[in-house]
């Protein structure tokens, strides 16, 4: 595949608490998985993880996220936090540092093969941007499977059925209006 677009998504019941991360491509391709316990920023992360794993072989792989922290730890912020030996600017320990260094190992495994850097555009979450909602229903799903303590993966591309991306997620899943 030439070009492909990808929203991730993640999700987490209290924070910490049980966590989900999902991925929802254009054709409606998915993946979606769960921890126990974790944070909003690890499903963040995992969803932005899951979706370069499961897209290597994509020359020019787009990825939307509505969480400017993923974008900017992707950007930036986390080959900083490794040349200062894991610190944050301010000095403290940086968080996350596994996902980060597979973050960073998937990036570079991009480079060496000679295919262009991942594209990561800020979509405004629930706003109704579509694939951002969708992964967003996947993410709060696998979070739900969380707290039953389901650690686990799901995805179309291992036999699940793909979604039809070119109608709203169900109801409960939609953006909810925001107070004024």
């Amino acid at each position: 595949m030439d070009s492909y677009t990808v929203a991730t998504d993640g999700a987490c019941s209290g924070n910490p608490g049980p966590t989900g991360w999902a991925w929802v491509g254009e054709d409606g391709q998915w993946a979606a998985g769960s921890l126990p316990q974790g944070t909003n920023n690890i499903g963040e992360l995992l969803a932005l993880l899951n979706a370069l794993r499961d897209h290597r072989d994509v020359a020019n792989l787009t990825v939307q996220a509505d969480s400017k922290y993923v974008i900017d730890t992707y950007s930036s912020w986390m080959d900083a936090h490794a040349r200062r030996g894991w610190k944050t600017s301010t000095g403290s320990r940086t968080k996350n540092v596994d996902i980060l260094e597979q973050l960073i190992a998937e990036r570079d495994a991009r480079r060496a093969h000679g295919l262009p850097d991942v594209v990561l555009e800020h979509v405004r979450g629930h706003a109704g941007h579509r694939l951002n909602s969708w992964a967003d229903e996947r993410a709060v799903r696998a979070a739900s499977h969380g707290a039953k303590g389901t650690q686990g993966r799901w995805s179309s591309l291992d036999g699940q059925a793909p979604i039809d991306v070119d109608v709203d997620p169900p109801r409960s899943a939609q953006d909810k209006p925001r107070a004024r």
